[in-house]
């Protein structure tokens, strides 16, 4: 065989590798894509309509690693199953800071693969309180999380007191890393730590004023969402602070706006009350019970046959009567 030969055939192997390569890759993204549209064989039964992915409304975003480990294998197997009605998932406690490298990377990326945001969740309340708010560190946090691959750095402050225009600035510093903010605003003092009722009431609580004000604050220096903290209002409370709810919905834009609702009782109420669209944090675990709530197929007394949508026309509806 002479050279110009074995150049011909070396040239056609590599061709032939990269077609291969380019076709498996995007079956691999076409089965990703697919696994997030609904081919159920009961399509013909009416539900309700709800915006496909990506979603600017009705989101649910999901708690990760903390409360129990998410692998990468359970996540990709979780979302493969439901990832159409998933548009986020969000870690908690800072626990993405133990992983290893790789592993958080693949986690990451499992997510990617399925359409959907990774958030840091609020550790950059450990970063600020550790480097007594040196602007260094923070933005050295910032550029770590970019290049891991996180999509969103959510921004709370339940521990520590931070002037308003500091809050604003890390809002902007964020944005300007290429990381979208989420600042977290509540009216609980030392929220986010899984405090007694009787340790929330003696730290005391904010006029819903106050955190309206800040939330307003945060939109206009680029904030992309509001996370709203549930203790206080429906978490470690005696009673539930509805009044809270009502003045948060009625001040803020309601694509820009998610509450915390990790409880079936909870996330229930915030249905009911703001329509199968409203953008709710969950437990990983109740993906299931949310999504049904939300097509309305399934309920408690109270919301039974009561959650309803106006579909947007029978091409993008989900009732579809099979030809004969």
């Amino acid at each position: 065989m002479n050279l110009t030969t074995a150049q011909t055939l070396l040239r056609r192997a590599l061709t032939s590798n990269s077609r291969r390569t380019l076709s498996s890759s995007c079956s691999r993204q076409m089965s990703a894509s697919n696994a997030n549209t609904t081919t159920s064989s009961y399509n013909f039964l009416s539900s309700n309509y709800l915006p496909p992915k990506p979603r600017d409304h009705g989101l649910t975003e999901i708690r990760g690693p903390y409360y129990y480990p998410v692998t990468k294998t359970y996540l990709d197997e979780l979302l493969s199953d439901w990832g159409e009605f998933v548009d986020g998932v969000k870690f908690a406690g800072g626990a993405f800071s133990l992983m290893p490298e790789e592993r958080l990377r693949g986690l990451i990326e499992t997510a990617h693969k399925h359409d959907i945001y990774v958030s840091t969740g609020g550790f950059i309340e450990k970063v600020l309180s550790s480097s007594n708010g040196n602007r260094a560190v923070i933005q050295k946090y910032l550029e770590t999380c970019k290049n891991m691959g996180f999509d969103v750095l959510e921004i709370s402050s339940g521990f520590l007191s931070i002037p308003t225009d500091d809050w604003a600035d890390l809002v902007e510093m964020t944005a300007k890393a290429g990381l979208k903010p989420k600042p977290e605003v509540g009216i609980q003092w030392g929220a986010g730590g899984d405090a007694s009722i009787a340790e929330l009431e003696s730290a005391g609580t904010r006029d819903p004023k106050w955190l309206i004000d800040r939330a307003k604050t945060f939109l206009e220096a680029g904030a992309y969402m509001i996370m709203i903290e549930s203790e206080g209002i429906t978490e470690n409370v005696r009673n539930w602070r509805t009044d809270v709810i009502s003045a948060v919905t009625s001040a803020l834009p309601k694509e820009k706006i998610m509450f915390e609702a990790a409880d079936p009782e909870v996330f229930a109420y915030h249905i009911q009350n703001q329509g199968a669209t409203a953008n709710l944090f969950v437990d990983h675990s109740q993906i299931v019970q949310l999504a049904c709530l939300r097509k309305g197929i399934w309920g408690t007394g109270s919301t039974f046959g009561k959650i309803v949508t106006v579909g947007k026309g029978e091409s993008e509806g989900s009732h579809r009567i099979p030809s004969a």
